[in-house]
C-alpha cells in the first residue's frame, strides 16, 4: 500500500479546495427545502463552483457520473444522482461535495433536514454525525488507522444502527480517491500507523436498519437493501505532527479544527 505524505506546500493545496468544498455546502444549505428538486440543487452548486469560485466539480464525468454533485435521498445510501424528483417535508438528504482548485480534491458532505422530521430519522443523523466526529478524534500520528474504524462502529452499534461496509474513506489529494481506505468498522489486519501528511477522508454511512446495500441499474446509485433510512457525513482530515486539522470544517460547525495528540 503506496500512501502519500504531503508536503507544506501541498497541504496548503488542500487547504484551499477543501475550504471551498465547505463553503459550497454553507451556499446551498438555504436552497435544500421542501418543492426543490435534486437536479436544481446540482445546477446552483455547479455554478457556484465554476462561476464564483473558479474551481472543477470533481463527480461530473467521473468514471462517467453524470452530475456535479451527489445527492441521496432517505434511503439512498451515497451516489445518489440529482433528477428531476422534488424534495418532500421529512425528508433526510446527503448533498455530497468535491471540488478541484488548482489540481487538489476537497471532498465534504453533509446531511440536511427536510421540513418537519421525524425524531427517528432526526437521531440517525445525528448519531452518523457524533460517529464521524468520535472517528476524527483517534487521528493522531501512530495511531492505527483501524482506530478510526473501531471508534465509528462502537457507536453506531450503541444505537442499533449498523455500518455499511462496502464504501468507505479514501486518501485524496492530487488524485479523487487515493491509498488508505478507510474502513468504518474495525478491521484487525487494517493496523497501519499514520504519519503527519496523511491526508484522507472520514465518511461513516449508518444504516437506521441491516447494513446490507441493493445497487440500482444506473450502475451508481447504493440504498439499503429492507429500504430503511440511511445517512453520512464526510469531512476531510489531515493528520499533523501533533493530531488532527479538520480541512473542510464549516463555520456553523461547533467541532475542533484541530486537537492536540
Amino acid at each position: 500500500m503506496s500512501i502519500s505524505i504531503k508536503s507544506a506546500e501541498e497541504v496548503e493545496g488542500m487547504r484551499v479546495a477543501c475550504r471551498l468544498a465547505a463553503e459550497v455546502l454553507d451556499m446551498i444549505a438555504p436552497y435544500v427545502k421542501a418543492g426543490i428538486t435534486t437536479e436544481e440543487l446540482d445546477r446552483i452548486c455547479h455554478d457556484f463552483i465554476v462561476n464564483e469560485q473558479h474551481a472543477v466539480p470533481a463527480p461530473l464525468n467521473y468514471k462517467g457520473f453524470p452530475k456535479s454533485i451527489c445527492t441521496s435521498v432517505n434511503h439512498v445510501i451515497c451516489h445518489g444522482i440529482p433528477g428531476p424528483k422534488k424534495l418532500k417535508n421529512g425528508d433526510i438528504v446527503n448533498v455530497d461535495i468535491t471540488v478541484i482548485k488548482d489540481g487538489f480534491h476537497g471532498d465534504t458532505s453533509k446531511m440536511f433536514l427536510v421540513g418537519q422530521v421525524k425524531p427517528y430519522a432526526r437521531q440517525l443523523v445525528e448519531v452518523t454525525r457524533e460517529a464521524m466526529y468520535l472517528g476524527i478524534r483517534e487521528v493522531r500520528p501512530g495511531a492505527a488507522l483501524n482506530r478510526i474504524g473501531a471508534a465509528i462502529e462502537r457507536h453506531a452499534s450503541q444505537h442499533n444502527y449498523s455500518v455499511v461496509r462496502e464504501f468507505c474513506g479514501h486518501g485524496i489529494g492530487r488524485e479523487f480517491h487515493e491509498e488508505p481506505q478507510v474502513l468504518h468498522y474495525f478491521e484487525p489486519k487494517l493496523d497501519i500507523r499514520l504519519e503527519a501528511g496523511m491526508i484522507f477522508t472520514i465518511e461513516p454511512m449508518i444504516n437506521q436498519g441491516k447494513r446490507h446495500v441493493q445497487m440500482l441499474s444506473d450502475g451508481w446509485t447504493a440504498v439499503t437493501k429492507d429500504h430503511k433510512l440511511s445517512a453520512q457525513w464526510e469531512h476531510t482530515v489531515l493528520v499533523t505532527p501533533t493530531g488532527y486539522e479538520v480541512l473542510t470544517l464549516r463555520q456553523e460547525e461547533d467541532f475542533g479544527r484541530t486537537e492536540l495528540g
